[in-house]
């Protein structure tokens, strides 16, 4: 990626986070004295080629605004919508709105509930993502695949073709807004932003993250998250 580039990173977090039975949005569980979205934002945070961050947030949530980050000066918010593509779309306005002016705009969007990744694996997406492409952190498949049929296993798949996509994933502005409209016109799902990067036409390039950059998304998931933040702090 050029280094001449703006850099933004949106962060939706305006889902419920249901399947963690918290009560709660998962986003605020808390993990080593933070919470879950207070460790995710930290890394871009700590980034001075990075202007600012966007959270995305549910309409009614009363939560973000008790804590510090709220009050953080590079740190600003929008209002999401029904699907992650209608909230991701409302933090690239934002960017848009802070950024005229500036011809190349890159948007780095990761998830709320990934609190480990690091610094030094997002200025590594940024060296390796591709200019027009864009990029992700993903890990290849290590695990034997086998296609079912109910609960039989009817085919064993070549493994070497898969890998499990990350966040952040990293994309020209104007280009990832296009692509998440039409997405959204044309009615696809769409689990990530490289999705509708792909629907339009585009390749982008996977660029190998770590197995500590994990998703919170079950209950069983803080106390791995609690493992990886311990080692994260230790340091190489």
């Amino acid at each position: 990626m050029p280094r001449h580039a703006r850099y933004w990173v949106v962060i939706p977090a305006a889902g419920g986070g249901t399947r963690m039975n918290l009560g709660r949005p998962k986003q605020y569980a808390e993990l080593r004295g933070r919470t879950i979205l207070e460790w995710s934002v930290a890394p871009f945070l700590d980034l001075d080629w990075i202007d600012g961050v966007v959270l995305v947030l549910a309409r009614n949530d009363a939560e973000y605004p008790r804590l510090p980050l709220a009050r953080h000066p590079r740190v600003h918010t929008a209002i999401g919508g029904a699907a992650r593509a209608e909230s991701v779309l409302a933090g690239l306005a934002v960017v848009a709105e802070h950024s005229r002016g500036f011809r190349d705009v890159r948007v780095l969007v990761h998830d709320a509930a990934r609190p480990c990744v690091s610094w030094s694996d997002v200025e590594r997406l940024r060296d390796e993502a591709d200019e027009r492409n864009g990029g992700l952190l993903a890990l290849p498949v290590a695990d034997t695949l086998k296609r079912a049929q109910q609960t039989r296993a009817v085919e064993t798949i070549d493994r070497s073709q898969f890998w499990r996509a990350q966040t952040p994933q990293l994309f020209g502005l104007e280009a990832l807004s296009a692509a998440l409209r039409e997405s959204l016109q044309a009615g696809a799902e769409i689990t990530d932003e490289a999705a509708a990067m792909e629907r339009a036409g585009l390749q982008p390039r996977l660029v190998r993250g770590r197995e500590s950059n994990i998703k919170v998304t079950f209950p069983e998931d803080l106390r791995l998250a609690e493992f990886w933040l311990a080692r994260l702090e230790e340091g190489p």
